[in-house]
């Protein structure tokens, strides 16, 4: 089966890419799901219910979040309610949503999918390695195909997450940064990995924001509003084939699309 996961979705531009893009290459690149970082999907930080509709109605089968996940408090309904998102799973067992979900794929495969959040440079967290565990260990065993988004600052410590899980889990693609990293590989055990697969929105930016006013703040303290820049928009993320016999990867591909200018 072939997977995309598409990088943090900043702001309009970033889901209006999605909205005019997903069908095109679900049908080019013979995606089997589309699973989409998006937290950072409603003015930059949080996720609302009618975005979540946006998005699965552009076609988007499955949502992770990250550190910005209870920024809208409205979207605690749905993340209660519905079945193709799941919140990170080393927040507090009381926290609202799902820790794991599975999804069946257009080829029919269940894929088990879940997100954690890193801890060097992060808030305080609960150890992503032993939820990993707890994770895995809940999720049905015929449940091949295993996908894991790791929201995390640090490139060594994605490292060790591919690392920890490497041959039990199809793919462990980092987010968060909104930086594509050059280093996506399958490792010896046969997960696909990729330190962060980039961002989804405004590229003439500093991480998605207004230069002007990420500049001005840092060099004079005075706070501005960090409001979604909006040009150069691209979308950024990775295809990994699985072989669902084993759920272990096959290949894996950085994607990085631009529409055509008319």
């Amino acid at each position: 089966m072939r997977l995309l996961f598409i990088g943090d979705i900043v702001g309009k531009p970033g889901r209006e890419i999605v909205k005019h893009s997903v069908g095109k290459l679900r049908e080019e690149h013979s995606l089997d799901l589309i699973i989409a970082n998006a937290e950072n999907s409603a003015g930059g930080s949080g996720l609302t219910p009618a975005i979540y509709k946006e998005l699965v109605k552009a076609g988007v089968d499955a949502i992770t979040l990250g550190d910005h996940v209870y920024r809208r408090k409205e979207i605690y309904t749905v993340l209660e309610r519905e079945e193709n998102i799941v919140r990170p799973a080393n927040l507090p067992e009381e926290a609202a949503g799902r820790t794991w979900t599975t999804v069946t794929a257009a080829d029919g495969t269940i894929v088990g999918i879940c997100c954690l959040l890193g801890q060097l440079f992060m808030k305080p967290i609960d150890t992503p390695w032993r939820t990993a565990d707890r994770v895995l260990a809940a999720m049905p065993s015929d449940v091949k195909v295993r996908f894991v988004d790791f929201h995390v600052e640090a490139t060594s410590e994605a490292q060790i997450m591919g690392r920890y899980l490497d041959g039990r889990v199809s793919a462990v693609l980092g987010t968060h940064t909104h930086v594509p990293t050059a280093d996506e590989c399958i490792l010896p055990g046969g997960t696909a990995f990729q330190c962060d697969v980039g961002m989804t929105g405004p590229h003439e930016s500093i991480i998605g924001r207004r230069i002007d006013r990420v500049v001005e703040t840092t060099l004079t303290s005075n706070p501005t509003p960090f409001d979604v820049a909006t040009d150069d928009v691209r979308l950024n993320g990775t295809i990994v084939d699985i072989d669902v016999e084993t759920g272990l990867a096959i290949a894996i591909e950085r994607l990085c699309y631009r529409e055509e200018k008319p």
